[in-house]
């Protein structure tokens, strides 16, 4: 990088001041500073700019390696699942093999399980109704006033000695 000291500034101002002039120095030092801020203010934009690309490259890379991850966990506890299953059909076909004495169609892997039968008598009565003091506990509103109801409510105590004469 260039090496500019103090003589070498010196020089420079000292040439600038021939060149330019008194006149339009100050003008000409406003705008090199305007356009040293800006030159700064972009180097730090891309800066930030390939920081964050860095940042979002790594959060790629992390992120393939968690979906990896997970699709050899997903893989694995399946494979362990079809197995723990195919055992327990094993033992269950064992187990019931001897109880029946007659094979089903389907290899023994379907179990007849008792259907309940739903009655609906009191189908008018809600079944999952909010206890009322749960309502009030979460703030929810159960009793609604009308408009009229909430002015009166509301109004100020001069407003209610004086009746329907006053509003607010």
């Amino acid at each position: 990088m260039i090496d500019l000291g103090i003589s070498k500034l010196a020089l420079i101002g000292v040439v600038a001041l021939v060149v330019v002039g008194p006149e339009r120095l100050p003008r000409l030092a406003r705008t090199v500073g305007t356009l040293l801020g800006r030159a700064q203010r972009y180097v730090s934009e891309v800066k930030a700019e390939v920081s964050l690309e860095i940042e979002l490259e790594e959060l790629r890379k992390m992120r393939t390696r968690v979906e990896t991850a997970a699709a050899d966990i997903e893989k694995t506890v399946g494979d362990e699942m079809r197995k723990l299953e195919d055992d327990f059909n094993e033992a269950r076909s064992d187990a019931t093999s001897g109880l029946d004495g007659s094979s089903s169609s389907d290899g023994g892997n379907s179990i007849a399980l008792p259907v309940a039968k739903t009655t609906r008598k009191n189908w008018r009565v809600k079944q999952f109704a909010m206890p009322q003091w749960y309502k009030q506990r979460a703030g929810i509103r159960c009793n609604a006033l009308s408009g009229a109801a909430r002015v009166w409510r509301y109004r100020t105590p001069a407003g209610k000695a004086a009746g329907n004469k006053t509003f607010f």
